[in-house]
């Protein structure tokens, strides 16, 4: 079963291109993994505070992989205080 991932992430205003360049790092790295189909990074463009990952991994096993991944906890330290309020949705293509 193919995993999409929604993951929306407010910055803190005053920290917010600091976040961003820390979210454009996770870029490269993270498609590089096995069992990564794509890893999307967007910005809202009535809220340019408000980002979003829209992802697809192979399996559950492939994301929980990624979340474990180094650089996922590189960005995790870096970002501390940037981050306003993060949810993270993982759904299933019905069609």
């Amino acid at each position: 079963m193919t995993l999409i991932i929604n993951a929306h992430i407010h910055a803190v205003p005053e920290q917010r291109d600091a976040l961003k360049a820390e979210l454009e790092k996770l870029l490269p790295p993270t498609r590089a993994e096995a069992g990564c189909h794509f890893y999307e990074l967007h910005v809202d463009h009535a809220d340019e505070n408000h980002f979003m990952f829209h992802e697809s991994w192979v399996s559950k096993d492939a994301l929980n992989t990624h979340m474990a991944s180094d650089h996922i906890k590189a960005f995790g330290a870096a970002t501390k205080g940037m981050v306003a309020s993060f949810k993270m949705y993982e759904m299933e293509k019905l069609g």
